[in-house]
């Protein structure tokens, strides 16, 4: 018998819904500049296999291509931000964390291009962070 989904999750307007059936990465937070336009804030995110990933709606799922190999799944609904790929690493799918069900059981545990953080934030203590090593 199957235990189930680890985790469920969508879009705020139900047109794209997802269960993740194996283990999530902590929430790791990016600040690059496109994630920073693209999320409002800053990408909180998880990742899991993509096989791990099934989608149970997935009618207003687009996906939009900024560079060659990366793309951000969101609704053309909602407009609500969902997931994130690269073909670099073709066996990570992100998941933006707060598309998530609650209670996730995750926490932040890193943070990205910390140099490009909005100046109205104040990052959180203890979290490993890294800037741009590219």
């Amino acid at each position: 018998m199957s235990a189930g989904p680890r985790a469920r999750g969508g879009c705020d307007c139900g047109g794209v819904g997802y269960e993740v059936t194996g283990p999530l990465r902590d929430v790791w937070d990016c600040h690059c500049p496109r994630c920073r336009r693209i999320t409002g804030h800053h990408m909180a995110a998880t990742a899991a296999a993509p096989a791990d990933v099934v989608l149970t709606a997935d009618g207003t799922l687009r996906w939009y291509e900024p560079a060659p190999g990366v793309e951000y799944g969101f609704c053309g609904t909602c407009g609500s931000t969902l997931f994130w790929r690269t073909s670099a690493q073709p066996d990570k799918l992100v998941i933006a964390a707060g598309t998530l069900d609650g209670p996730t059981g995750l926490r932040t545990a890193k943070a990205w291009w910390c140099a490009e953080a909005g100046d109205y934030y104040d990052r959180p203590a203890g979290v490993v962070e890294h800037d741009y090593e590219g």
